[in-house]
Protein backbone atom coordinates (compact mmCIF):
# COMPACT_ATOMS: atom_id res chain seq x y z
CA UNK A 1 0.00 0.00 0.00
CA UNK A 2 2.51 2.16 1.07
CA UNK A 3 4.43 1.47 -2.78
CA UNK A 4 1.26 2.80 -4.08
CA UNK A 5 1.22 6.07 -2.35
CA UNK A 6 4.81 6.54 -3.01
CA UNK A 7 3.73 6.12 -6.65
CA UNK A 8 0.80 8.41 -6.75
CA UNK A 9 2.78 11.31 -4.96
CA UNK A 10 5.78 10.87 -7.47
CA UNK A 11 3.75 11.47 -10.52
CA UNK A 12 1.98 13.92 -8.74
CA UNK A 13 4.93 15.97 -8.49
CA UNK A 14 6.41 14.94 -11.90
CA UNK A 15 2.72 16.85 -12.85
CA UNK A 16 3.34 19.86 -11.17
CA UNK A 17 6.67 19.91 -12.50
CA UNK A 18 5.54 19.35 -16.01
CA UNK A 19 2.92 22.40 -15.09
CA UNK A 20 5.76 24.69 -14.07
CA UNK A 21 7.75 24.16 -17.34
CA UNK A 22 4.94 24.58 -19.70
CA UNK A 23 3.72 27.81 -17.73
CA UNK A 24 7.45 29.29 -18.28
CA UNK A 25 7.67 28.34 -22.03
CA UNK A 26 3.71 29.84 -22.11
CA UNK A 27 3.84 32.81 -20.42
CA UNK A 28 4.24 35.16 -22.11
CA UNK A 29 6.90 37.99 -19.87
CA UNK A 30 9.53 37.65 -17.14
CA UNK A 31 7.51 37.96 -14.14
CA UNK A 32 4.39 35.95 -15.55
CA UNK A 33 6.80 33.14 -16.04
CA UNK A 34 8.27 33.52 -12.37
CA UNK A 35 5.02 32.58 -11.33
CA UNK A 36 4.91 28.98 -12.32
CA UNK A 37 8.59 28.73 -11.85
CA UNK A 38 8.34 29.75 -7.78
CA UNK A 39 5.28 27.69 -7.21
CA UNK A 40 4.95 25.14 -9.22
CA UNK A 41 8.42 23.74 -8.79
CA UNK A 42 8.07 24.27 -4.83
CA UNK A 43 4.93 22.19 -5.17
CA UNK A 44 6.16 19.28 -7.34
CA UNK A 45 9.30 19.20 -4.87
CA UNK A 46 7.56 18.91 -2.30
CA UNK A 47 5.62 15.61 -3.59
CA UNK A 48 9.00 14.13 -4.68
CA UNK A 49 10.26 14.42 -1.53
CA UNK A 50 7.51 13.41 0.73
CA UNK A 51 7.15 10.28 -1.42
CA UNK A 52 11.29 9.97 -1.48
CA UNK A 53 10.99 10.21 2.63
CA UNK A 54 8.50 7.98 2.99
CA UNK A 55 9.76 5.31 0.48
CA UNK A 56 12.85 5.55 2.53
CA UNK A 57 11.13 5.54 6.15
CA UNK A 58 9.13 2.01 4.78
CA UNK A 59 11.35 0.21 7.21
CA UNK A 60 11.45 1.40 10.64
CA UNK A 61 15.51 1.81 11.45
CA UNK A 62 17.39 4.86 12.85
CA UNK A 63 18.89 4.92 9.84
CA UNK A 64 16.22 5.43 7.54
CA UNK A 65 14.11 7.51 10.19
CA UNK A 66 17.02 9.95 9.98
CA UNK A 67 17.13 10.33 6.65
CA UNK A 68 13.62 10.42 6.48
CA UNK A 69 14.31 13.37 8.56
CA UNK A 70 17.23 14.99 6.89
CA UNK A 71 14.87 15.04 3.47
CA UNK A 72 11.94 16.84 5.40
CA UNK A 73 14.51 19.28 6.91
CA UNK A 74 16.01 19.79 2.86
CA UNK A 75 12.04 20.53 2.42
CA UNK A 76 11.55 23.25 4.73
CA UNK A 77 14.87 24.72 3.60
CA UNK A 78 13.89 24.98 -0.09
CA UNK A 79 10.14 26.56 1.51
CA UNK A 80 12.18 29.14 2.97
CA UNK A 81 14.42 29.60 -0.17
CA UNK A 82 12.50 29.67 -2.96
CA UNK A 83 10.04 32.43 -2.49
CA UNK A 84 12.67 34.65 -0.76
CA UNK A 85 14.77 33.99 -4.82
CA UNK A 86 11.65 34.26 -6.45
CA UNK A 87 11.02 37.62 -4.70
CA UNK A 88 15.37 38.43 -5.02
CA UNK A 89 15.15 38.00 -8.90
CA UNK A 90 11.63 39.90 -9.33
CA UNK A 91 13.39 42.98 -7.28
CA UNK A 92 16.08 42.68 -9.87
CA UNK A 93 14.15 43.07 -12.80
CA UNK A 94 12.18 45.78 -10.92
CA UNK A 95 15.29 47.49 -10.62
CA UNK A 96 16.77 46.65 -13.76
CA UNK A 97 13.97 48.32 -15.63
CA UNK A 98 12.54 45.91 -17.16
CA UNK A 99 8.69 46.54 -18.02
CA UNK A 100 5.64 44.31 -17.92
CA UNK A 101 4.36 42.58 -21.15
CA UNK A 102 1.47 44.66 -23.29
CA UNK A 103 -0.93 43.13 -25.20
CA UNK A 104 -0.04 45.06 -28.71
Amino acid sequence: MINITVAFLMVSGLIFFTGGAVGILRFPDFYSRLHPAGKLDTGGFLLVMAGLALYTAQEITFDNVLTAAKILLIVIFVFITSPTATHAIVDAGVRGGLGHWTKS
